[in-house]
């Protein structure tokens, strides 16, 4: 039995970090953001699309994936990437997740949605996501299955493989 959900509102967040190294990982390949946001949506309606991109300080290559997602209707939320210490082997540490933000937005957003939608499989969402479930909020977890971690997998009422889903990428530049 299929069962259907339209009419419910739906909320996407897209870790853009996350989806980035996982589709180079698995597949090669960039996703498409356009059909990611026809795949959480399902006849669904959207009622708000996030997407939280980290920009290295001085790259200005973010700029024309910052406008495409812009114009897809994503909200687009950035931020820099931040150099911490030096390590004694002479590597720079660097920061630049957007865990808390996202997470943020989510708590702020689930009076409003039916369904939540994480695009990531960043197992840090596990114990938020558990909390959205227990104030009534469906969660499903768009990601790449080789990538995600079996938590959050197996904690999501729906899960989208991104690998499986031909249509879901554009050819890497």
């Amino acid at each position: 039995m299929s069962v259907k959900f339209t009419g419910l509102r739906v909320g996407l967040f897209v870790d853009t970090q996350n989806l980035y190294y996982s589709a180079k990982t698995t597949v090669a390949k960039q996703v498409d953001y356009e059909k990611l946001l026809e795949l959480a949506a399902k006849n669904r309606e959207i009622q708000q699309a996030n997407a939280y991109v980290i920009e290295r300080e001085g790259a200005n290559n973010a700029f024309g994936f910052v406008t495409k997602l812009s114009s897809l209707g994503y909200r687009v939320k950035r931020k820099k990437v931040r150099y911490l210490q030096t390590s004694e082997g002479g590597h720079t540490a660097i920061d630049g997740d957007w865990d808390m933000g996202i997470a943020v937005d989510i708590i702020k957003a689930w009076d409003y949605l039916d369904i939540i939608v994480l695009a990531s499989g960043d197992g840090d969402f596990v114990p938020l996501l558990e909390l959205a479930q227990a104030r009534g909020r469906r969660v499903e977890v768009v990601a790449f299955k080789d990538t995600s971690n079996q938590e959050l997998l197996d904690l999501a009422d729906g899960f989208i493989n991104l690998a499986d889903e031909p249509d879901a990428f554009v050819l890497r530049d």
